[in-house]
C-alpha cells in the first residue's frame, strides 16, 4: 500500500522542551491550510516552526489518511552534509583549542540523531503508518560528545572547562543558540523513541557521526545555508565568561 512519509519535529509538541515526550503528548494547535507565519515564538517555546510543523502533520494525515501515513518526529539531527551549524560548530570550535566552554553537567544525557538513521528509518514507511519520536535512546552524555568532538578536531592541549547551567544563564548566554545542543530544560533531551525502535529504527554511536561529519568537513564540501553561521558564541564573549567562572571558584 502506498503510503506518505511526513518528516515533522519535536518542535511540533506544545510540551517541547519543558516536559518529557511521548507520542501521545499534545501538539500545538495548527489549522492544515495556515501559512508559514501561523503561531509565536516563545521563550523557551514554542516556536512558528513547530506550530507549522503541527499544521503540516494535520494537513497530509486530512488527505492520506492516518492509516496511510508515517509522520516522524525527531529531535536534533546531526551528520554530514548538516547546514544548521550544530556539530560543525562545535567541531570548528574544538579545532581551535585552547579553554573550550562546556555547558552544564558532563553526564547529562543527549539524544541527537544522524541524518542517515532518520532517513533509513523514513525508508521503512513504505510498510510502517502512524506516528514516531526519532531520537537516540539517550545513553550518550554531552561530556561523550564533545569528547568526540576533541577526540577527531582538537590540538593538543585543548581543555574542556565545564561551567554551570545556573552560571551560564545568569550571565546571559543563550540556549541552543551561543552554545549549540545545550538546554537545561527537562523535556529537552527526554524524547520517548521506543515505538520507532520497535518499527525498526536503529540509530548509531554518537562518536561516529561526530567522525564521519569531520571528515566531510575535512573535505570541504559545505552545504550554503542562511542557517550556517547563526550559532555560536563570540569568542571574546567565551573568554570572560571562561574568567568569570574560574574567579568564581576561589
Amino acid at each position: 500500500m502506498d503510503r506518505y512519509v511526513f518528516v515533522s519535529s519535536v518542535s511540533a509538541y506544545a510540551g517541547w522542551p519543558i516536559e518529557p515526550l511521548t507520542e501521545s503528548s499534545p501538539v500545538l494547535k495548527c489549522p492544515p491550510d495556515a501559512d508559514g507565519d501561523f503561531g509565536h515564538d516563545g521563550d523557551p517555546g514554542p516556536s512558528v516552526y513547530g506550530f507549522t510543523k503541527a499544521g503540516c502533520e494535520r494537513a497530509v494525515t486530512e488527505v492520506f489518511g492516518g492509516h496511510r501515513t508515517m509522520i516522524l518526529r525527531p529531535g536534533a539531527i546531526l551528520g554530514p552534509r548538516e547546514y544548521v551549524d550544530r556539530l560543525p560548530w562545535w567541531l570548528n570550535r574544538v579545532r581551535r583549542g585552547g579553554r573550550v566552554l562546556a555547558p552544564g553537567e558532563p553526564g547529562r544525557s543527549i539524544q541527537p540523531v544522524d541524518v542517515r538513521d532518520v532517513a533509513a528509518f523514513a525508508l521503512l514507511g513504505m510498510q510502517t503508518a502512524g506516528v514516531f519520536n526519532v531520537t537516540a535512546p539517550g545513553d550518550e552524555t554531552f561530556a561523550d560528545f564533545l569528547g568526540a568532538c576533541v577526540t577527531e578536531a582538537a590540538p593538543a592541549g585543548t581543555e574542556l572547562q565545564w561551567v554551570a547551567d545556573d552560571f551560564l544563564v545568569s550571565r546571559g548566554v543563550r540556549q541552543w543558540t551561543e552554545v549549540p545542543l545545550w538546554r537545561t530544560y527537562a523535556g529537552a533531551w527526554a524524547v520517548d523513541a521506543t515505538g520507532a525502535r520497535a518499527a525498526g529504527l536503529r540509530t548509531r554511536p554518537l562518536a561516529q557521526t561526530v567522525r564521519d561529519t569531520w571528515a566531510w568537513i575535512r573535505q570541504g564540501r559545505l552545504v550554503e545555508h542562511e542557517c550556517a553561521g547563526e550559532l555560536g558564541i563570540d569568542p571574546e564573549k567565551e573568554t570572560a565568561v571562561l574568567a568569570t567562572w574560574a574567579a568564581s571558584r576561589f
